[in-house]
């Protein structure tokens, strides 16, 4: 079993006289279709809840059961989407961070300062620290990494329902050999990613 993030991080500021921390996660974004989706979350100092890890650690079952208990407990909780499009035209990083703001934007507290997974945020005008396996590691942060996959799955399995036969609500988007058949023998949707080599090349087909 891996080790459980923790509020280390998180003290670190609070004991600064910093109060609206906010960590920030994203999800899809190695997908060939659907949005990437970003959270952002603030809780109160020495707010925790047991349980908590990195999305990935964790199941559906326990996500969703994880979900409302986060949203119930945290200052302020904040989601950014950027859709299949905006991947197209930025590339999957800028959407990524493009979402990342959408989320701190909707936060409705303004953060102290912001603790990232992995990469600092370009152009973010707010004081940030990137922490490699940060989902693992801070408590805020795997906290807005669940917020995120679980939006984002209930948003493909709505994808699902608007375009059937594609298995959405399985994969929800991702390389799979189901949606890889699915793709060839239908062609793309308005939510697969065409700058994605799998995508464009099954839009070519399509073409000739």
């Amino acid at each position: 079993m891996s080790k459980r993030p923790d509020l280390r991080y998180e003290r670190r500021f609070w004991k600064t006289g910093l109060g609206a921390i906010a960590g920030v996660d994203e999800a899809g974004v190695g997908p060939m279709a659907g949005p990437v989706v970003a959270a952002a979350v603030i809780f109160e100092p020495e707010s925790f809840i047991k349980g908590v890890h990195d999305s990935k650690q964790l199941t559906p079952e326990r996500r969703d059961e994880l979900f409302p208990l986060i949203r119930a407990k945290a200052m302020a909780v904040g989601v950014g989407v950027a859709g299949p499009g905006e991947v197209d035209e930025l590339n999957i990083y800028w959407a990524s961070m493009l979402a990342s703001e959408r989320a701190l934007a909707a936060l409705a507290r303004i953060p102290d300062h912001v603790l990232v997974d992995g990469r600092l945020i370009p152009n973010l005008k707010l004081p940030q620290t990137k922490i490699v396996g940060g989902d693992r590691k801070s408590f805020c942060i795997a906290a807005a990494s669940i917020i995120a996959k679980v939006t984002r799955d209930r948003m493909m399995v709505e994808y699902d329902a608007a375009y059937p036969g594609y298995g959405f609500a399985n994969h929800k988007g991702y390389c799979t050999a189901d949606h890889f058949a699915a793709l060839s023998a239908l062609g793309p949707t308005p939510i697969h990613r065409r700058s994605f080599a799998p995508v464009m090349e099954a839009t070519q087909r399509k073409l000739f």
